[in-house]
């Protein structure tokens, strides 16, 4: 009888016991591979997880967004998989329906998603500043502060004035927890790959340095939208260069007065005394006058050959310009822009 009793109460503790398993293994399952991100979304989640960021940080903000359904199973699995002494900062991409332990892993090993950054049509280093960190954690101060810091840009082989040459506007992936030096690293690297041995040697046989190059089609960028024209505008000003004549580049006067709305120069304009003045003085300004695109740096490598000295806007405002030999000639040419400008109203 007492056998009896023993053998229905082992039957007792063996069912319950594989209810219990049967149960623990089913709640594992559902903390561990059930979805538990945006359970009632179609659209992704882009998770920026600053720098020195900590676990509840990371947890709160995915709970307080609702992102994660469940705050307790994320955080049984982060514990488990040793996430919450393991946080790493950067943009993670959360999809819909992720369940915990695709979560955590991603998070965990740094999966981060890179963020594509584009910059062209900057005039300024507070622009290029603003541009490059938009849609990174480093901020435009940051930046700006490396980029008129004298002694770390002479480490790349820049001075003050002529650091824009480093950036080659294009479009570039990054991290986003991308730190100030890290950005000019990858420059610096992405500014060696531009300059080829071949651009190398037409920069040499210009007579020009890579970083004159770049100033010099800061100038013709600033003359001409037209990139069809530019390399006819960078053999003008070769042309004066290489006789001596002062470059007379109207954008270099906007640049020193520093107003870019300028449209029609002043004699007070023309009177600045700045090194940036090419009627006041001969050869190249200092540095560029903006930040030269990739064709306008080959438009000067790769510049039209002719006789040209002169050029002036034509009168039709289409953008393009009048070219000539002689001072007579552009003199014709000027009288036409500028009745074409009077009667416009522009002063």
């Amino acid at each position: 009888m007492l056998l009896e009793k023993r053998k229905k109460l082992m039957l007792v503790f063996l069912i319950a016991g594989s209810v219990l398993g049967i149960s623990l293994t089913f709640y594992f399952y559902q903390v561990f591979f059930s979805a538990n991100t945006l359970v009632e979304s179609d659209q992704p989640y882009l998770l920026k997880i600053p720098s020195n960021s900590v676990y509840k940080n990371v947890v709160d903000q995915l709970y307080e967004e609702r992102v994660i359904n469940d705050a307790v199973s994320f955080g049984f699995v982060a514990k488990i998989l040793g996430y919450q002494e393991a946080v790493k900062p950067g943009l993670y991409q959360i999809d819909p329906k992720m369940s915990n332990l695709q979560l955590v892993r991603m998070l965990r090993s740094g999966q981060q998603t890179p963020v594509r950054v584009t910059f062209n049509t900057i005039r300024t280093k507070e622009d290029l500043a603003e541009k490059i960190s938009a849609n990174l954690e480093v901020s435009k101060e940051q930046f700006l502060e490396l980029l008129q810091d004298s002694v770390y840009i002479r480490k790349y082989g820049f001075e003050e004035e002529t650091i824009m040459s480093l950036f080659i506007p294009n479009t570039y992936e990054f991290w986003w927890d991308t730190s100030a030096e890290e950005l000019f690293e990858r420059m610096h690297k992405e500014y060696q790959i531009f300059w080829t041995d071949a651009r190398k040697q037409k920069a040499q046989d210009l007579g020009l340095s890579q970083q004159e190059v770049s100033t010099l089609a800061s100038i013709v960028q600033a003359e001409s939208q037209k990139s069809d024209e530019r390399p006819k505008i960078a053999g003008v000003y070769l042309n004066r260069l290489r006789i001596g004549m002062p470059l007379q580049a109207d954008p270099t006067l906007v640049f020193a007065a520093g107003d870019f709305s300028i449209k029609r120069l002043t004699a007070k304009q023309m009177a600045i005394d700045s090194p940036y003045n090419t009627y006041k003085y001969p050869g190249l300004p200092p540095g560029p006058i903006n930040l030269p695109d990739i064709n306008s740096l080959d438009a000067v490598l790769n510049f039209q050959k002719h006789s040209y000295l002169y050029f002036c806007a034509k009168e039709d405002f289409s953008g393009y310009h009048s070219f000539a030999v002689g001072y007579d000639e552009h003199l014709n040419n000027a009288r036409r822009y500028q009745r074409a400008l009077n009667a416009a109203n522009i002063y």
